[in-house]
């Protein structure tokens, strides 16, 4: 059943693009999932591949474009216009962008690299010499980090300012000045206490933690141990320079099963 709803879905796509009918196939897009829509994508033809691309949302695009294989990646990236490059890399999070650059050849990385704004260009970097299948290697740098003697109310209001760019909120790391890491606390933590309470009276600050350098078969096993969503990363001086999420870690898995099935 499944086979015969991907190829009537082909042949509507086929169709679509026939006839020119390219809002629609926007609409059809809208409503995928983006792993679906890679699928879909790895069986067209070069030349049709840019086209349907372009049709995709930003954020859609970008996320589509993490779930393709290599070869797929490399020969969009190389059409795209400067322009277009951009904003897909502007929707990408750093660990994502990190992924993608790590897969190219030197003349598409540079081209990445140039498209990227500086801070994101400075973390992708910072990322890319960890040590491969390190925690720092598959860590994000895009985190919500807060100080001990926030109250609530100054906490909440950060994530509402810095939130919207972070991979995920639904976790948030107290660290001190210099970023050593105090501890975390959930958002259903901050919501249901008072807002003047300070940050360091309702943090856990027995956090589970991983460094730099750990195995990122090891960082998985430990989010699954732990039944956690993400996982700080911290140096050898215990500052907080990283997170890696649940995402992260089930690729982690699946690509070491891969490897042993294989």
């Amino acid at each position: 059943m499944a086979n015969e709803k991907t190829i009537s879905l082909d042949a509507m796509i086929e169709s679509l693009l026939e006839e020119k009918k390219y809002n629609t196939l926007k609409d059809v897009f809208s409503t995928m999932n983006a792993a679906d829509i890679a699928a879909l994508f790895e069986d067209l033809p070069d030349t049709t591949l840019p086209l349907l691309f372009r049709l995709l949302p930003k954020e859609l695009a970008a996320d589509t474009g993490v779930e393709m294989e290599p070869e797929r990646q490399e020969m969009l990236i190389t059409g795209f216009s400067d322009a277009e490059l951009r904003e897909v890399v502007d929707e990408l999070y750093v660990d994502d962008a990190a992924d993608l650059v790590e897969e190219m050849p030197a003349n598409v990385v540079s081209r990445i690299l140039q498209q990227a704004d500086p801070e994101k260009r400075r973390m992708i970097n910072e990322i890319l010499h960890y040590p491969e299948d390190s925690a720092g290697s598959i860590m994000t740098t895009e985190y919500v980090s807060l100080l001990p003697h926030m109250t609530v109310e100054e906490a909440i209001r950060r994530i509402r300012r810095v939130g919207v760019d972070k991979e995920t909120i639904n976790t948030c790391f107290v660290v001190d000045e210099k970023r050593k890491l105090m501890g975390a606390l959930t958002i259903r933590t901050l919501i249901l206490a008072e807002e003047d309470t300070e940050l360091e009276a309702i943090m856990s600050p027995n956090t589970v933690c991983v460094t730099t350098t750990e195995d990122q078969e090891t960082v998985a096993g430990q989010l699954a141990k732990y039944d956690l969503t993400s996982i700080p990363v911290v140096d050898g001086e215990g500052r907080l320079v990283g997170i890696v999420t649940i995402d992260d870690a089930v690729d982690v898995l699946v690509e070491e099963a891969t490897e042993d099935i294989e």
